[in-house]
């Protein structure tokens, strides 16, 4: 292929991938493997000036700007960073700079964890909050401001005094690893594909016309643009007045002398980023001095004075032994990859998801390929490429709506979508699901009601929903394999006795999409009354804490099926708690309207049991650790949630202090 015809080529593949990467928030290579691209095409550009093909990728930020939102200019241009995987090039940046000064044999650096987010612009005038805008082209972005002004780590005004008139602090937003895997396993319970990593959750996230929602986001913040009057004399002085503006900055920094030092505090970063509660793909490395950052200039899309060295990622190579299933509540079907186990990233990996159809044959992956495994953010097992050196010559392209004939699941792909669901509500896959879940100690807690039983269960047609467990007869347990008189007695006494459990429970227990436990207790304590609930309006839903727009509709949609009103009806038939008082012990008991962070190992509670007596004292439990937080409970190996409470000034308490605090 001729120079021209790859150039030509290397454009087109680059714009689809921007395309993806920063509208669609879908990317489907790898960080390193977009660079290459770019890299590529920037050397046969420059191998080739007489080549005109119009401005380049290479010397263009990616734009992220959707319609929907306001956009604004940025004070001064927000450009991207030159990226490096090799020390070489590291130290190639530093020959350049040193020969922009030639008399210092040293330069002055700070390292910085380079966080894997969406880059945002923070505009405060007079120390108050103006406006959030995305990077967008550099040049504009898009306005965020109501997505986001009630985030905890963007204050309203800044503390302090001496503040610029106007300044513009640059940020980094993005979820913690925490809460991006509380998020997935949610979609999991409820049969959405999963995310592939925190950092398209949160570009997805924060473009949402709705709003956040119940996602929690976090957000560093790193560096200043247009500031006047400019106050400031290094890097270092800007971090130290981000931590005075009571503002999120780095947790970790180094300021050191010479490349030497610099990739000293490269490999320290790359041994102890795994202890981060945030995904951390790379170090930032910075001219600390702002005048010489100034006179070192800039290029069309980036500082010469500053370089993202991006650590690689972990991959490994495996057998795909075979591709299964996994059934959602919802219906939801998706391939999953049985893998040969493998080391990554200091686990074991035996099964990664596929997603969809469409992901399947996009890589072309197939039963019995040798294939390329790799942790996306270090959580989520991910089906890169397959090594087609390694392929049997017999090898067929997998057909995935034959493969789930064959199974048996009688599924169809839904229409815009790249999902398959199940087709008949009557489908005894999907009741095995609904109906586990329904019984699990998370939901309705029923004993003795584990898999084995609700298999037998719907394989004999003795249960078609929840409803029918409460219809069970004695003679009907008694029939079923391995059931005497003590354990029938058992489940039925344990049947019965579930329909006094409390109201979150039957709601979680129902399996609304997107409600999970936490969701669910809110659910409770705001409408006491599922009926109150089901009639209540996405206003009145979205009013409460915790409930976003998604979340509104999902409850709205199945509360508004006759199949599902028919259920609650039986339900309610059958005595099921439908109501719960409110407990005035709870509502004025010590904790009442507190938040509550766990971390660590307590002496002698389990989560579970400190997570009941905060509930019961009035409290609620939380994730993640805010300025809204009221109490961080502490035990043993605590981490990086400790080193937030402190820094940000919230009371922390052991075991015992907590046993005081609710009596």
């Amino acid at each position: 292929m001729s120079d021209q015809k790859r150039i030509a080529e290397l454009r087109k593949q680059i714009a689809r991938h921007d395309e993806l990467y920063y509208r669609q928030t879908e990317p489907e290579i790898s960080d390193q493997e977009y660079d290459a691209l770019k890299r590529e095409l920037a050397d046969l550009e420059a191998a080739n000036p007489e080549l005109d093909f119009g401005p380049s990728p290479t010397q263009a930020v990616g734009d992220d700007r959707v319609e929907g939102f306001a956009k604004v200019k940025h004070g001064v241009p927000m450009l991207s960073l030159d990226n490096t995987y090799n020390e070489g090039e590291l130290r190639d940046f530093d020959t350049r700079l040193r020969k922009i000064f030639p008399n210092e044999s040293a330069l002055p650096y700070l390292v910085e964890p380079k966080i894997d987010g969406v880059a945002l612009s923070l505009t405060y005038e007079k120390g108050k909050f103006v406006r959030a805008v995305t990077r967008g082209n550099g040049t504009e972005g898009d306005d965020v401001t109501a997505n986001l002004k009630h985030l905890p780590g963007i204050p309203a005004e800044l503390k302090g005094s001496g503040h610029p008139d106007m300044v513009e602090i640059r940020a980094e937003i993005y979820m913690r690893n925490e809460e991006f895997a509380r998020i997935n396993a949610e979609r999991e319970e409820a049969g959405l594909p999963v995310f592939a990593n925190p950092r398209n959750l949160t570009a997805g996230t924060i473009k949402q016309l709705a709003g956040i929602g119940d996602r929690q986001l976090q957000l560093v913040c790193y560096g200043i643009g247009d500031c006047r009057p400019l106050i400031f004399e290094t890097q270092s002085d800007i971090h130290a007045a981000i931590r005075d503006w009571g503002l999120d900055g780095q947790e970790k920094l180094w300021r050191v002398e010479g490349i030497d030092a610099a990739w000293k505090a490269i490999e320290e970063l790359d041994e102890i980023r795994h202890q981060f509660a945030y995904w951390t793909d790379g170090a930032v490395i910075k001219l600390d001095n702002l005048a010489w950052q100034q006179e070192a200039g800039f290029t069309s899309k980036a500082p010469r004075w500053a370089i993202a060295y991006k650590f690689a990622a972990e991959q490994a190579e495996t057998l795909l032994k075979a591709i299964s299933v996994q059934i959602g509540r919802t219906g939801v079907v998706t391939p999953v990859a049985e893998l040969e186990p493998v080391q990554l990233a200091g686990t074991t990996v035996s099964r990664a998801t596929l997603h969809n159809e469409d992901e399947i044959k996009r890589k072309d992956i197939r039963p019995g390929d040798t294939v390329l495994v790799q942790k996306a953010g270090e959580i989520i097992p991910q089906v890169l490429k397959v090594n087609l050196d390694k392929r049997s010559a017999g090898s067929q392209p997998f057909d995935y709506a034959a493969f789930l004939k064959e199974q048996g699941i009688e599924a169809e792909r839904i229409e815009g979508q790249a999902a398959w669901r199940i087709v008949g509500k009557d489908d005894p896959t999907q009741l095995r699901r609904k109906l586990t879940h329904f019984a699990s100690k998370a939901a309705m807690d029923i004993e003795n009601l584990g898999e084995a039983v609700v298999d037998q269960l719907v394989s004999r047609e003795l249960v078609r929903d929840a409803a029918d467990l409460y219809n069970l007869t004695t003679d009907q347990v008694l029939g079923l394999d391995k059931f005497k008189e003590k354990s029938t007695g058992n489940l039925i006494r344990a049947i019965e006795a579930s329909k006094q459990q409390e109201l979150w429970r039957l709601i979680h227990g129902l399996g609304i999409p997107h409600v999970g436990a936490q969701a669910s207790k809110d659910l409770a304590r705001h409408f006491h009354s599922l009926p109150k609930l089901a009639e209540a309006s996405p206003e009145d839903l979205e009013a409460i804490d915790g409930v976003g727009g998604i979340m509104a509709k999902a409850i709205r949609d199945w509360f508004g099926s006759p199949e599902h009103q028919a259920l609650i009806s039986r339900l309610q038939e059958h005595g099921l708690k439908m109501e719960e008082a409110v407990d005035e012990a709870v509502s004025d008991g010590p904790l009442a309207g507190k938040t509550v962070v766990l971390t660590g190992t307590l002496p002698s509670l389990t989560r579970d049991e400190a997570t009941a007596m905060i509930e019961k004292a009035g409290g609620k439990t939380s994730s993640s650790v805010s300025k809204k937080t009221d109490y961080v409970l502490a035990g043993e190996s605590a981490g990086s949630k400790l080193d937030k409470a402190h820094k940000l000034g919230v009371e922390v308490i052991d075991e015992q202090a907590f046993r005081e605090l609710v009596g």
